[in-house]
């Protein structure tokens, strides 16, 4: 932890001494809304975000904040260690392409309905009853902005897989609704809480608050299907495309995947009380959990263990986090620059035009910097190069 905030009505815990002043202003009105437990943890990638930065961890009694979750319901990486430990550029760019052909990118979807054994075996709340035909062609599928799927080299001398995508379409309809009714909901109260602060919540006793809940874990449950579907297909394609050290892959040579989501909320005990532990934009890392905090596409990413650290709610950051937004990024990045930078790197990226530097490795905050501030949070127990990228 680098510092505390102790001014408002509880304290704010911080993970970083550079935190930009709107995403710090959040942090003050989450500090002050009257339903949170014991003290605000913000990670060492915090940012602006709605209602609540991204890389804020909110722990509540009794309510639940659709903002404080965020409009990516259960957004998370997965990544899998593979057997091989050569492959040459010419492989990774045959990859890259077949990746292109079989996953849809960007807001494109399937064509046809993917097999409903693909979709979670939960309960179906009314939004997601009637958008369920939707998701059934977008299981499976990337997503746009900083979604990306990636190869990469790990320290240990092997070609890892990793994937970063959410709940798609299902979960952005779901995060609307429920936050528009919670804002509804909300002007019959009188709590104090501005509307500004764009923190309109449920009470979990509340048919709606129990609504949204059921609804937010299915969509959690999609992102989690919908990111094992394309590890799936991307295992296949690596199997067909590079021969592992004594002839083909085959599924021994896949080793567990690893999944983490970053965009939940989830009943937990933490100081005496069982609370809903709101993770917008930050991880899970309880003692010995298995994690994933990816850097830019020009930066390492990392498979750590948390360490549990009990003022953090046992989190930590969620990746490397923006430096400045993307409009920002589109304005003042040099496109030539920043694909220079990713060619002496040797990766082979997705830089192409001025409308992609919004995911330039400059957009991002120093990957190093981030795992220093936490480590008491986490320990790094791989370092991945990045080798080739896919983005939405």
């Amino acid at each position: 932890m680098k510092t505390i905030i102790d001014t408002e009505k509880i304290p704010i815990k911080l993970w970083l001494d550079d935190i930009e002043e709107g995403a710090l202003q959040q942090a003050r009105n989450i500090a002050n809304f009257p339903h949170a437990h014991q003290h605000v943890a913000i990670m060492p990638d915090a940012h602006q975000g709605y209602g609540m930065p991204i890389g804020g961890v909110l722990a509540t009694r009794g309510v639940i904040i659709p903002n404080a979750v965020g409009v990516d319901i259960g957004c998370g990486m997965c990544a899998v260690k593979t057997a091989l430990t050569e492959v040459t550029r010419e492989q990774l760019k045959n990859v890259m392409r077949r990746i292109r052909d079989q996953i849809p990118l960007g807001m494109t979807r399937h064509k046809k309905p993917q097999d409903k054994s693909h979709m979670p075996d939960l309960p179906l709340g009314p939004i997601c009853k009637r958008e369920y035909g939707n998701a059934l062609r977008q299981v499976g599928t990337l997503g746009g902005g900083n979604h990306f799927i990636e190869l990469q080299r790990g320290s240990d001398g092997h070609i890892w897989l990793m994937i970063h995508s959410g709940s798609r379409n299902l979960g952005y309809t779901v995060a609307s609704y429920y936050n528009k009714l919670a804002i509804k909901d909300n002007r019959k109260k009188r709590d104090g809480i501005p509307k500004q602060w764009q923190l309109a919540y449920f009470k979990l006793s509340s048919a709606a608050g129990r609504e949204y809940l059921r609804e937010m874990e299915y969509c959690v449950a999609f992102a989690l299907a919908n990111r094992r579907l394309m590890m799936d297909r991307l295992m296949e394609i690596v199997a067909e495309t590079i021969p592992g050290p004594s002839g083909p892959l085959s599924s021994g040579d896949f080793a567990r995947m690893i999944n983490i989501a970053h965009n939940y909320a989830a009943l937990e005990h933490h100081f005496g009380e069982n609370v809903y532990v709101h993770r917008k934009g930050a991880t899970s890392a309880r003692k010995e959990e298995d994690g994933i905090i990816p850097g830019s596409q020009g930066s390492k990413s990392y498979i750590v263990k948390g360490l549990g650290c009990k003022d953090s709610f046992s989190s930590c950051s969620h990746g490397a986090g923006r430096v400045m937004s993307r409009s920002r990024a589109r304005k003042v990045l040099n496109l030539q620059t920043e694909v220079e930078r990713l060619e002496r790197l040797g990766v082979i990226h997705a830089i192409r035009h001025v409308r992609d530097l919004d995911e330039a490795s400059s957009a991002y905050k120093d990957i190093d910097m981030v795992m220093e501030n936490q480590k008491d949070l986490v320990e790094v127990v791989m370092e991945l190069t990045p080798l080739a990228v896919v983005k939405g």
